[in-house]
Parts: C-alpha cells; sequence; structure tokens
C-alpha cells in the first residue's frame, strides 16, 4: 500500500452503541457530525440504523443533505445549527429537522418552512448556542404553539463528573422545561455517564460510539497502520528532517512513512508521538511533515513494511495525550487519502 489504511471496526461502533443504550431507560439517538468523526458517516450511521438508532446529529445542513442520501427517508436527521439563511431548500429537500437557537432562527424557520418539524436549542450556561432564558421568556409561548418535536441543551462539563457545572445546567434545563409537555435531550456520551437524572427522553453519544473517553469501556473502533518508503542508517551527529530538529546520538535505522499533517498526522505531535510494530514501541523523530514522517526502528532489527499508530497498543486518547490535544481532534482530522477498510468487511 502506498497510503495509511485507516481499519473501522463497525462490530465495536455498533457495541458501543448497545452498550451506551443498556446504560439509560430511554431513547438513544447518534452524533454523526464530522462525517462520523472522520470515519464516514454514511457507514456509521447505516450500521447504527441497523442496530436501532432511529434519530441521528449533524452540525449543518449539509451533512444532512449528504446523511439523507445514505441512509433513506426513515430516520430522523436533525441540525444543530439550525435553519441558516440559505438552509431553506436543502431543511426541505432532505426533510431534515433543525434545532432552531434564536428568535431570529425560529422566524426565519416559521415563515420559510410552515409546518416543518422543528426543535428548539436552550442555553443552559455554556453560552456556545441556543435560546437565552431571557429569548426563550419571550419566545416559547409563540414557539409552542406551533409545536417542536424536542428541547434540547448541551452540558459544558460533563467529561468531569464532579463539576459543579453538571448539576447547575441541569436544574436550569429544568427550570426552561419542566411542564411543557416536549420531550427532552440533556446529554451526549459525558451526561449519559452522569446517571438518570440527565437523561431524559432521548441521549446522543457522540464520541463514546468510536471508542472515545470519557466512556473508557469503550470498545475501540479504529486502527491506523503508516507504509514505509525508505529506511536509511545515521551515523552519530546526523540530522533528520526540518529545522534539523532530531540529531543521532547513536548509530540509528530511520524508517520514511507515508503520512503527515495532510493526512492528520498533526504536526504538534512531532517528536512526542509513538509507532508500533507488534510489540515493540518505534519513537517519531524530527518533524511531521505534509506527506511524510520519520520514525526510529533501530531497535526492530529488521525493516518494517508498515508501522501501527493507532492500534491495540495506543487509542486515539492516548496518542491524542501524546500531542497535547484531545481524541476528537485525531479522530476528525484523519484525512481522505486513507484506504478506508471495514470489519466486518
Amino acid at each position: 500500500m502506498s497510503t495509511g489504511a485507516l481499519t473501522i471496526d463497525l462490530d465495536a461502533l455498533a457495541a458501543n452503541w448497545r452498550a451506551l443504550d443498556a446504560m439509560t431507560a430511554c431513547e438513544t439517538g447518534a452524533v454523526v457530525k464530522a462525517d462520523g468523526y472522520g470515519l464516514g458517516a454514511g457507514r456509521v450511521a447505516r450500521r447504527l440504523a441497523h442496530e436501532g438508532a432511529r434519530r441521528f446529529f449533524v452540525a449543518v445542513a449539509e451533512e444532512g443533505a449528504a446523511l439523507r442520501k445514505a441512509l433513506g427517508p426513515a430516520p430522523e436527521i436533525y441540525v444543530f445549527s439550525g435553519h441558516m439563511e440559505g438552509d431553506t431548500r436543502r431543511l426541505a429537500g432532505a426533510a431534515l429537522i433543525p434545532m432552531l437557537n434564536s428568535i431570529d432562527q425560529l422566524a426565519r424557520h416559521l415563515e420559510a418552512l410552515p409546518g416543518h418539524a422543528f426543535g428548539i436549542q436552550l442555553d443552559t450556561g455554556m453560552n456556545r448556542l441556543g435560546f437565552e432564558w431571557s429569548d426563550w421568556s419571550e419566545a416559547a409561548g409563540i414557539a409552542l404553539d406551533h409545536a417542536p418535536v424536542w428541547l434540547m441543551s448541551h452540558l459544558a462539563c460533563a467529561d468531569e463528573p464532579d463539576h459543579e457545572m453538571n448539576p447547575y445546567q441541569l436544574d436550569i434545563f429544568r427550570q426552561m422545561t419542566d411542564g411543557l409537555g416536549v420531550p427532552r435531550s440533556l446529554s451526549a456520551t459525558g451526561g449519559i455517564l452522569l446517571g438518570r437524572d440527565y437523561h431524559f427522553d432521548m441521549t446522543r453519544p457522540g464520541i463514546g460510539l468510536y471508542g472515545g473517553l470519557p466512556f473508557d469501556a469503550a470498545q475501540p473502533v479504529v486502527r491506523l497502520d503508516l507504509p514505509v518508503v525508505q529506511c536509511r542508517d545515521l551515523v552519530v551527529g546526523e540530522v533528520v528532517g526540518y529545522g534539523n530538529s532530531w540529531q543521532a546520538d547513536r548509530p540509528s535505522r530511520i524508517a520514511t512513512i507515508s503520512g503527515g499533517y495532510a493526512d492528520g498526522l498533526i504536526r504538534a505531535m512531532s517528536g512526542r508521538a509513538t509507532f508500533w510494530h507488534g510489540d515493540t514501541p518505534c519513537p517519531l523523530v524530527g518533524r511531521v511533515s505534509m506527506d511524510l514522517i520519520t520514525v526510529d526502528v533501530t531497535d526492530l532489527g529488521e525493516d518494517p513494511e508498515y508501522l501501527t499508530l493507532i492500534g491495540p497498543h495506543q487509542g486515539v486518547d492516548s496518542l491524542a495525550e501524546a500531542a497535547g490535544t484531545i481524541g476528537y481532534e485525531i479522530l476528525t482530522s484523519l484525512g481522505s487519502r486513507y484506504a478506508r477498510l471495514e470489519i466486518p468487511g
């Protein structure tokens, strides 16, 4: 192979959805935005639909329209960004349900698509998306007269179970929604793990489906193997890569592999990440460049055909920690040049 192979374990994905679903007594949706967290929204959503997921969430209407083609007419597809200017035809044509975030969006939706389903997103303290309390007080009567299908908010600190923000947002959400007779949703993966008080009528896991924290019981879903292009010997004192950022302090064997920041292997991994050949760690040396990465394979005693970056010895979160980021960024950055292989294939 001349490009990396990204193996996607759809059985593990399905097992993660079932495990998260089993933690609640409500419906479980699925977040498949950012092209299914980099794994392919169509393949991810089709498998989860087979498992029983009926409601899917994307970030923008363009993602929703593509997902509708992959899923067919039956599942419901929700758009977190709501009804943006220019979205009307796409929302109508693909039967997408916008989660409206403001009075302006509510007015636009009711005028442009009367009778078209919508939900309401409420801001309970994250200050990112949704109606603030004062706006909701003003608009609730109009919105409720038009029968929103869901009232929703999002937790800012659910990955920290003891954070005081969690019960604060729960209380605000209840105050904004109790007694309105509309189904409610508050929790993504982290909220599911906080317990029943946070579950309401539907949860909508994202990162936990794909094997990421905070769902530490998740099965790993991805493996990334990268081919070796060339190997060379270095004597003591020779340098590797841009900026001479690594210098050999022993006779070394260096493998140049096909992959770089154009493939989502972020430059911050430079000098910090580890590749694996079987059970043997091989440190990344020098800088990550656009298409190539250099790895010290001296201790292997052989020239490998490929090296593993994400796999049994290093999941997306441990790689992210080494690179100073989070698993979300690692997954959603995985590039288009990889051959994507499915298990079962």
